[in-house]
């Protein structure tokens, strides 16, 4: 083992340990199944931003944004970007204060809960749909972060792929199964500041590396396409390739999927004080901002030092991105070489990775478990636990759905990216327009809200699936359809049955006005 792995391996070693000791520390702090799922909605308002923010930039940050925009351009990795960060000011403008006063109210711990106690459906058919869909679209997102975990030891220790996939999802399921929400959430504050921290350490040592910022820049242009926001760069015929209205409103339209994320969701349910979230939406923009603005640069300046001579090309296939997403990790290797003090530094880069896979992976797995033991078991089935056997279910299910998880992620070669963006849709089109609906729409009921989670999710699948491989103007991520084709059914449902009783009008109003 060289100077500079044991360098690398310290650091993380460090990083892992910490993460560990903030479970267990939470664990003392966790006594019961409120604690477990939403921390007893006592986080602070920094947390409930950063825990918020690191949970959503999963691996799609450090690996899949920069790899998207070293492979083809600015194109798609910024009409994306520029669609998460309008989508993140706007929920944290509409939906968190007053989803956290509703679900207070009505005491919903999930999200699935809280639409259930929203529209009063005794008969639980909400509940079932959507605890089955966080079950359905989680397990591969949680997939991609232990498929990012396994790619990053792969490529810089050279360790076998499925090993080091294996280890790292072990360490998730350690802390999270131990301190449950409070654990994930605070573990997820600190590993936003290590991933940003990441972000900037590697991207002045590729500008240095790269000649400098007008180098970067001059190098890139040798690219056709590759630095205009209406072209890509097409790596088969080194041509820019046209990148049309409906590629920028689709790709923009990745900002529609916060509205129906359930693990950040669940952050505003937390937050200890509504009028603290001003604070926390401020706090949470700015840090979007930035860190998806650093990680498209990253790609460029990643391109331009191949370009340049001072990187290897990270195309082996001209029409997969997949080896892209290693670049960060490469990297992080360069800096390694430069003595033992490099090599602490590019671990902590590396920590910044496996940051931003557990934030994600660890909400995910809080709320897919969540989804099990006390929505489909508990509420559905009507199975009687006591506090101390539904912790257990709760427990044995996040277990349960990270093996799946890594059942899936077994391939290697299959891309982050492309694994968060159908989840994302999921989400988005079965949960967003339910959940704005739900809050600012009295007139919608259970009817409503039940076609339009079911037909949001079909959507998805037949989309992708039956659509989209038409090309052409079909050509569309499905988010932006399947977004369109939920608000729809929920609107004419809802008006062609009838209204909701009395006492849920009286709720909505009296939520309105907190």
């Amino acid at each position: 083992m060289t100077t500079a792995q044991i360098g690398i391996i310290i650091s993380i070693l460090l990083y892992l340990c910490m993460m560990l000791i903030v479970g267990f520390l939470s664990s003392r702090k966790t006594k019961d199944v409120g604690d477990f799922f939403l921390g007893g909605r006592k986080l602070g308002p920094f947390v409930t931003a950063m825990s918020a923010e690191a949970s959503d930039m999963s691996s799609y940050l450090l690996m899949g944004v920069p790899g998207l925009a070293y492979f083809s351009g600015i194109a798609d990795a910024g009409w994306t970007a520029m669609g998460l960060i309008v989508g993140t000011y706007l929920n944290w403008l509409f939906t968190a204060k007053r989803l956290r006063n509703y679900s207070a109210s009505i005491d919903a711990i999930t999200i699935p809960d809280y639409l259930k106690k929203r529209y009063k459906d005794n008969k639980n058919i909400i509940l079932l749909i959507g605890a089955v869909f966080i079950i359905v679209f989680f397990v591969p997102y949680t997939a991609s972060g232990f498929s990012a975990c396994g790619k990053l030891f792969a490529s810089l220790f050279g360790v076998n792929y499925q090993l080091a996939m294996i280890v790292s999802a072990i360490i998730i399921i350690g802390y999270t199964t131990t301190g449950g929400f409070l654990a994930a959430s605070t573990t997820d504050f600190i590993q936003s500041i290590v991933m940003s921290i990441a972000l900037i350490i590697v991207l002045i040592y590729g500008i240095s590396n790269a000649g400098g910022v007008d180098s970067v820049i001059e190098n890139a242009k040798h690219l056709p396409g590759f630095l205009e926001l209406s072209a890509t760069h097409d790596n088969v015929n080194n041509a820019a390739a046209p990148y049309g209205i409906f590629n920028k409103i689709t790709m923009f339209c990745w900002g529609l999927g916060y509205f129906g994320m359930p693990h950040i969701l669940l952050r505003f349910m937390a937050i200890e004080k509504p009028e603290k979230l001003k604070l926390s939406r401020r706090v949470a923009s700015v840090w979007v901002l930035i860190s998806l603005g650093v990680a498209t640069f990253l790609g460029i300046v990643g391109r331009a030092m191949t370009e340049a001579g001072a990187l290897d090309s990270l195309i082996d296939d001209p029409t997969s991105a997949s080896k892209a997403e290693t670049l960060i990790v490469v990297l992080a290797d360069h800096i390694s070489k430069n003595g033992f003090f490099f090599a602490l530094i590019a671990g902590v880069i590396i920590a910044g990775i496996l940051a931003s896979t557990m934030s994600t992976a660890d909400s995910q797995l809080i709320a897919a478990s969540s989804s099990v033991s006390e929505d489909i078991l508990q509420n559905v089935f009507k199975v009687k636990l006591t506090e101390t056997g539904s912790m257990l279910v709760a427990r044995l299910t996040l277990i349960g759905v990270a093996i799946v998880g890594a059942i899936i992620a077994w391939n290697p070669n299959s891309s982050v990216f492309s694994i968060v963006s159908f989840a994302w849709a999921g989400f988005g089109a079965v949960f967003g327009p339910a959940i704005l609906l739900s809050l600012y729409w009295k007139r919608s009921n259970k009817y409503g809200i039940i076609a339009g989670m079911i037909t949001g999710a079909a959507t998805v699948f037949i989309w992708k699936y039956a659509v989209r491989p038409m090309g052409g103007l079909w050509d569309l991520y499905e988010l932006a359809p399947a977004f369109l084709v939920a608000i729809i059914f929920i609107v004419v449902v809802s008006l062609l049955t009838p209204a909701p009783e009395k006492e849920i009008e009286e709720e909505f109003d009296k939520v309105k006005t907190m």
